[in-house]
């Protein structure tokens, strides 16, 4: 299919959690092939189909030279051990804030013939894996900021060349409404 544009922070697609994938057909494969030639390219490590403007529970991923995807993706496992680092998101461009993670995670989902998948990840994959599957919960990697990290990130998305107001809930803190006390 193609590559598609990312929507950026401001959309509510963004915090609207996503509906499972439920029929498994040529939309789907679509889909997955958008998703797909979306993520490959520098410096996208995963595109969530709520980045591409849809609400399905879906994302492909591009690590360390393995590109895939998952449907209908979840969490079935974090390790007690986390990783601090620095990490963006192509729906917050040209920003970075220090983010901690679980070292390694498993995603288990799957595939377009419905056949189970799991995924295993660590450091960069499974920061990737948790940062997605956030995005498929309607949550953005800035609510995974301490207080202070949050406010500061709020303050450079609202100075950033690519932010327009107009897209944006009002006031600031209503484009973060889940996941404040928690982790993206």
């Amino acid at each position: 299919m193609s590559k598609r544009p990312i929507v950026r922070f401001g959309d509510p697609v963004l915090v609207t959690p996503t509906a499972p994938v439920t029929t498994f057909d040529r939309h789907t494969e679509a889909l997955v092939r958008d998703l797909l030639d979306t993520v490959d390219a520098p410096g996208h490590a995963g595109v969530a189909a709520t980045q591409i403007g849809v609400g399905l529970r879906v994302f492909s991923y591009n690590v360390d030279g393995e590109i895939g995807y998952v449907i209908n993706p979840e969490i079935a496992e974090l390790s007690e051990e986390t990783q601090d680092g620095e990490e963006g998101c192509l729906s917050v461009p040209e920003l970075w804030f220090p983010t901690t993670r679980a070292l390694r995670a498993v995603v288990t989902g799957v595939d377009l013939r419905n056949e189970p998948v799991t995924l295993r990840g660590e450091g960069l994959m499974a920061r990737c894996l948790q940062h997605e599957t956030d995005h498929l919960d309607g949550m953005l990697y800035l609510s995974r900021l301490d207080r202070e990290t949050r406010k500061a990130a709020m303050r450079a998305v609202r100075r950033s060349s690519w932010f327009l107001p107009e897209e944006a809930p009002a006031p600031a803190s209503a484009a973060l409404p889940r996941g404040f006390g928690g982790m993206s």
